[in-house]
């Protein structure tokens, strides 16, 4: 058998889990040719984690296990662990071995024991496979039947002993309890090993709640923080509160529609690609309205879209908005057609906060959404402690911006106090465009206002503007006031009226005049034309009379001239005077 050299604590290279929130905590992993200790209480997935990792390490890494199982058989372990989809039977064949190893319930110990026949059949399964990690499940099982605290400490140190020359990477798991033995037990499991990772699982206003929380590490930094955790259809999944908050998320430029024309015009041109929206108001100011535009402006872009939803069933979410001509049932997957949309309903009272974040992320990856919707984000603050949540939601939006996801969520404001500028898990300061939706009650009526509190890098509208829901679709109404007022309703309907009316009466009044004077000017023009007309009579009718008068003097002339003749008188003279007959 080839022994590998013992690793010193200023040596620790590290082990993947496959666990990835789990390996952000560790650091890279648990410590390699070292021990790890995962104690727990019932239920809290002691069994799941350990399994994950040799699973992990066989599948991808290429290393062979061995599963000592001291409580369960491996029969039912892999009966249990056949949900995860981790194809054990195939891996039992050449990468993974189960040793039973459980005492017999009808036992009767006689002497004492130690567990040097365990680890000479292990050593043989060692070199046969080749192992190079092993987990001991259920330690405690065994110890208690030592019912010694210096023999149970005796057994340990042989284990740990035989762990480092051997250069497994080895993981043990011990339950917890309030037992004041189990307890001293645990303490000293804790000190023995070079790595410490505590399970807790606690029930919060009826909800499930499990949380893992590294407690030592040597050799090695390490987040001491809790990191929430489930069990779910792929195994253990550890949401790392500090997995990649510093990592940087792609800035781009490019716009992506609301749904809603003109609130793209308020906004500049619409919203930022992978940017944060954060969408605010009381019951019934039409958030889930604003969120189905995004999902079908999205899905009309061809954008796979995840559409979220605590409050309805996904039936419910796509016939209340087919009402306001958001029609999302044709775009979601059918049996025979991959559909740009999935609408999912998860009641906020069926898991804590960390839970559905996790259910959330699994779905978006598996999907490869580009734009997410969640509605409403508040219900993560329902069933859980407020910080949580707050943390939660908070890093939802980073993960989101991280994905270049475009995350469209609503939010609940029970008072609808928009004044104090925060949400009610304080994820404004980091959306990117926060939309605040309001009702206006007057004269026996309620409107819906919009209005946009911020949006970080473009100019937007400063206006309340009136949002109107109708089968012809959502749009939002000019702005419109009177006397400094902004009027909203039948108020600005009557107003709309009255004015209207009042410029029918202004354009009859001045169409009335406009024909009085044409009428004028006709009268004036024949009238004028009548004048005219006399005018010319009465200068044809003067030059009439003028040739009638030269024509008389002529004649006058001519007849004077001819009596003279005929009575032999003088005749005048050119120049009119008498010649005088001598």
């Amino acid at each position: 058998m080839r022994v590998r050299r013992r690793i010193s604590d200023a040596d620790v290279s590290k082990a993947p889990t496959g666990i990835a929130g789990l390996d952000v905590v560790t650091m890279g992993g648990l410590p390699r040719a070292q021990v790890t200790l995962i104690e727990g209480g019932p239920g809290t997935g002691k069994t799941v984690l350990a399994l994950q990792s040799v699973v992990h390490a066989a599948r991808e890494l290429g290393e062979s296990g061995i599963f000592v199982a001291f409580e369960e058989s491996a029969a039912r372990i892999v009966a249990n662990a056949s949900r995860f989809g981790w194809d054990l039977p195939g891996l039992q064949q050449k990468k993974l071995f189960f040793l039973n190893a459980q005492p017999g319930f009808d036992l009767v110990q006689s002497g004492s024991f130690d567990l040097g026949g365990l680890l000479a059949a292990l050593d043989a399964r060692i070199a046969k496979l080749g192992a190079q990690r092993v987990v001991f499940d259920a330690i405690d099982v065994v110890l208690a039947l030592l019912d010694d605290p210096a023999a149970e400490r005796r057994e340990l140190y042989r284990l740990r002993d035989w762990i480092a020359v051997r250069g497994v990477t080895a993981i043990i798991t011990s339950k917890e309890s309030a037992n004041a033995a189990v307890q001293q037990r645990g303490e000293f499991l804790q000190f023995m090993t070079d790595c410490a990772i505590r399970l807790e699982h606690a029930v919060v206003q009826g909800v499930s709640q499990r949380s893992l929380r590294v407690t030592k590490y040597r050799g090695s930094d390490f987040h001491a923080n809790a990191a929430p955790y489930v069990i779910g259809a792929s195994g253990l999944d550890v949401a790392a509160v500090t997995a990649g908050l510093a990592t940087k998320s792609a800035v781009t430029d490019e716009r992506v529609s609301t749904g809603v024309l003109r609130l793209d015009a308020m906004l500049g041109g619409g919203l930022f690609r992978g940017a944060a929206i954060l969408v605010t108001g009381t019951p019934g100011t039409a958030k889930t309205t604003l969120c189905g535009a995004f999902a079908q402006a999205a899905c009309e872009r061809g954008e796979p879209t995840l559409f979220v939803s605590f409050d309805s069933t996904a039936d419910e979410v796509i016939r209340n908005l087919t009402s306001v001509a958001i029609r999302l049932r044709r775009f979601i997957d059918t049996p025979r057609r991959p559909g740009l949309l999935q609408v999912f309903y998860q009641p906020a009272l069926e898991g804590s906060a960390e839970t559905h974040l996790l259910h959330i992320q699994e779905l978006a990856r598996r999907q490869r959404t580009r734009c997410l919707v969640i509605d409403p984000l508040s219900a993560l603050g329902s069933f859980t402690d407020g910080n949580r949540s707050q943390n939660v939601a908070k890093r939802l939006l980073i993960w989101a911006k991280q994905q270049g996801i475009t995350l469209f969520c609503s939010s609940l404001l029970a008072n609808g106090a928009v004044e104090s500028e925060s949400s009610p898990l304080h994820v404004s300061t980091v959306a990117d465009t926060w939309l605040h939706l309001s009702y206006v009650a007057r004269n026996g009526e309620r409107n819906r206002c919009l209005s946009i509190i911020k949006s970080r890098g473009t100019a937007h509208s400063n206006q309340v503007r009136e949002l109107l829901l109708s089968e012809q679709g959502v749009t939002l109404a000019d702005s419109y006031t009177a006397g400094g007022e902004v009027l909203l309703g039948t108020l600005r309907w009557e107003r709309e009226q009255a004015e209207a009316a009042a410029r029918q009466e202004a354009a009859r009044t001045e169409q009335l005049a406009h024909l009085n004077l044409v009428t004028e000017e006709a009268e004036l023009s024949s009238h004028l034309t009548a004048l005219s007309r006399k005018l010319d009579a009465k200068r044809v009718e003067l030059k009439l009379l003028k040739s009638q008068e030269i024509a008389r003097r002529d004649t006058a002339i001519d007849d004077r001239s001819g009596r003279h003749s005929r009575r032999a008188s003088d005749v005048p003279s050119r120049k009119g005077k008498r010649s005088v007959v001598k």
